[in-house]
């Protein structure tokens, strides 16, 4: 397992439910603060982006955006998690269905060119067969995020902050990843 202390933090933040009364947007604004709060250092932040809800037809469409943040000294994977699980509770986070509606998503997509929990396990989640993802759910945190380089709604907010980091298995760029998707995909994603 490679953990790289200081390296970028690349999170893929969505919301398409309102909580405690504030839109979807308010609330990825307030989850940014509330970031910070947990002794993180929020570097960049994306444009707000519209996007369909995934997959299709399963709800409200989303507000989208990505973020660079820095930890700490003490930070791993394993802490950046439970802080974005910490400020996801904060905002009424049920897991009770994956792909499912939420007042707020919180995906630590990479840690660096950390490959997590070895190249193996990622590559074989990277490549899973569509089919077989509905089924199938990591018991680990595996980086980077296995469905990273299949996403618009992840890819384009992502190219706004960091367009030349580089997956560590496949050797492409968020800017390669996101020329790589269908127009009609990357078109979808509108800005707010």
């Amino acid at each position: 397992m490679y953990e790289r202390i200081g390296a970028p933090v690349l999170v893929a933040l969505g919301a398409n439910l309102p909580f405690g009364g504030e839109s979807p947007a308010e609330t990825l604004r307030q989850a940014l603060q509330a970031i910070a709060k947990e002794g993180l250092t929020v570097l960049a932040v994306s444009p707000f982006y519209a996007t369909p809800c995934f997959p299709a037809g399963s709800g409200p469409d989303y507000v989208n955006a990505a973020a660079v943040l820095a930890g700490n000294e003490e930070s791993d994977a394993t802490s950046l998690l439970a802080i974005l699980h910490a400020v996801e509770n904060q905002f009424g986070r049920v897991r009770n269905k994956r792909w499912g509606m939420r007042t707020l998503d919180l995906d630590l997509l990479a840690l660096g060119d950390s490959v997590m929990p070895d190249p193996a396990t990622q590559d074989s989640w990277r490549l899973l067969p569509a089919e077989a993802q509905v089924r199938a759910t990591p018991d680990q945190l595996i980086l980077p995020h296995p469905r990273l380089q299949d996403r618009a709604f992840v890819l384009v907010p992502l190219a706004a902050v960091a367009p030349d980091w580089v997956h560590p298995r496949t050797g492409a760029s968020v800017a390669e990843m996101l020329a790589a998707l269908p127009e009609a995909d990357r078109a979808a994603v509108k800005p707010l």
